[in-house]
């Protein structure tokens, strides 16, 4: 087992695609296949289930990827540190659901670096669960994410209160006026749960039951450039959607016989590491 078998492990994980794997690792396809391959059976381990389309982990490959980011972590920064001319007074790890990040962390962010220029900054940008997950087996020193945890040993605040808010293309014409539940259902409406589980359970029950979306995403930030100069809708943050807001790119579209939910983020950290997020919390 090797390095280099690791890291094509992770990415396939995370695109769940041996093309853009192998295109993102830029070796042939041939060799992700045969690391992944080599991987299972050195473990004697079955690590995805493999369709036409895409791969999915199988309950031993999630366990495995725990295990795998932490030596992949371990390794990178142990390596940062033995190479590393220039020794810095901390190194904090920061996790972050990719809308949290672009509508409210990244400036946080500057400011931070502004005031404590001798840390280091590792941020990583990812699902809430995910992102949990990397918390608990200290891949993570902190996260921001749309879900909460509630352990003895965590801190779990409140972030962040966002609305819900329709949105569509600028030049889009329709519903001017604002769009009633029922003829939003007769729309192109585009599913995007940014894996908000109250929050995406209830757009769901907004329409039919089995209703067929045709784009499903669950990241809200990817989602955008099928709105822009198409007459399709979404809901976003509003936070997140004042920026093409104000571009000109989107708009937002009154809701007239229903009501969205407030979207709740939270900011989780091991109480042992409070002294190491000074200035950040």
């Amino acid at each position: 087992m090797d390095i280099e078998s690791l890291n094509t492990f992770i990415t396939l994980a995370s695109t769940k695609n041996f093309t853009r794997t192998a295109n993102q690792m830029f070796v042939a396809q041939s060799t992700v296949t045969n690391r992944i391959n080599e991987l299972e059976k050195e473990l004697k381990l079955r690590l995805f289930n493999r369709t036409n389309r895409n791969v999915e982990l199988t309950a031993e490959g999630e366990r495995f990827r725990l295990y795998a980011e932490q030596v992949l972590e371990l390794t990178q920064t142990s390596l940062a540190e033995i190479t590393n001319v220039r020794h810095f007074n901390s190194h904090l790890r920061i996790g972050s659901a990719d809308s949290i990040y672009e509508g409210h962390l990244a400036p946080l962010i500057m400011e931070y670096r502004k005031k404590h220029p001798t840390d280091s900054l590792k941020i990583s940008i990812g699902l809430s669960n995910h992102l949990i997950d990397q918390l608990q087996n200290d891949l993570l020193d902190i996260v921001f994410t749309y879900l909460p945890l509630n352990k003895a040993a965590y801190t779990c605040d409140l972030f962040h209160r966002d609305n819900l808010i329709l949105v569509t293309d600028i030049k889009n014409k329709k519903h001017r006026r604002g769009i009633s539940q029922q003829e939003l259902i007769n729309e192109k409406y585009l599913m995007c749960n940014f894996a908000l589980q109250d929050v995406g359970q209830y757009i769901r029950k907004l329409f039919p039951r089995f209703h067929q979306f045709e784009l499903e995403i669950d990241d809200c930030m990817k989602i955008v450039p099928y709105l822009i100069d198409q007459e399709n809708y979404t809901f976003l943050p509003k936070d997140m959607a004042d920026t093409y807001i104000r571009e000109k790119k989107l708009r937002e579209v009154k809701l007239l016989d229903f009501r969205t939910p407030v979207i709740n983020s939270y900011i989780i950290y091991r109480k042992s590491k409070k002294a190491l997020l000074r200035g950040l919390i």
